[in-house]
């Protein structure tokens, strides 16, 4: 079964930011910082009361982002999200009722998983991208790397734990396509309106090395 891929967005920019936006206002504000920055994909998660709604002005406003949900974790949340805007959609885990769901989406996917089972159930269902979640927290660099031989195909997108001090380690794994992060997004930059501060990270976030696309 062959499902859409996101690795033609992933290989836009080595980091995906992670957003939990607190307004629609600020997340447009937001998304233009990233863009301008050099992140184009965002993924805003589904953990605030308005983040659909945050998604639909994002994808109006700013035609150059490209813009998905995260925190996928309930089948329902699949059509919303698109219906917003959602151009691709992440989850923290697959369970089996959200992952038949997640396969009939009609854009592309990376399902959440943390161990080699679930990688392999995932990979069965023909997702070619998936996302390790915790990534620090379930083995990180060392599981990535042990996970590479098995399963020689399967591409990841690890998101959890990951910042300044560690991504170059991620990105020079072969089977890393891009990371997710929230470090490029921080709270407290968004709470003062500091998106400056935003943009400059996200310039130095978009010129890291990876050796899934090579220059």
């Amino acid at each position: 079964m062959s499902l859409p891929d996101p690795s033609f967005l992933l290989a836009r920019a080595p980091v995906v930011p992670v957003v939990t936006v607190p307004s629609v206002a600020a997340a447009v504000k937001l998304a233009r910082a990233l863009v301008d920055g050099g992140l184009p994909l965002i993924e805003v998660t589904l953990r605030t009361p308005v983040a659909l709604e945050a998604i639909a002005a994002i994808a109006q406003e700013v035609p150059d982002a490209i813009v998905g949900a995260g925190t996928v974790t309930r089948p329902d949340l699949i059509q919303k999200s698109i219906d917003a805007g959602s151009r691709f959609l992440v989850s923290p885990g697959c369970p089996p009722g959200l992952m038949e769901a997640l396969a009939e989406a009609p854009v592309p996917v990376m399902p959440g998983c943390a161990t080699a089972t679930e990688a392999m159930a995932l990979a069965a269902m023909g997702f070619p991208v998936l996302k390790l979640f915790p990534a620090e927290a379930v083995g990180g660099v060392a599981l990535l790397k042990s996970l590479a031989g098995p399963l020689p195909d399967l591409r990841f997108c690890p998101t959890g734990g990951i910042g300044p001090d560690n991504v170059g380690t991620y990105l020079a794994l072969p089977n890393i396509v891009a990371v997710g992060g929230s470090w490029v997004a921080p709270n407290d930059a968004i709470s003062v309106g500091d998106f400056a501060k935003v943009t400059a990270l996200a310039k130095a976030a978009s010129k890291l090395p990876r050796a899934a696309f090579p220059a």
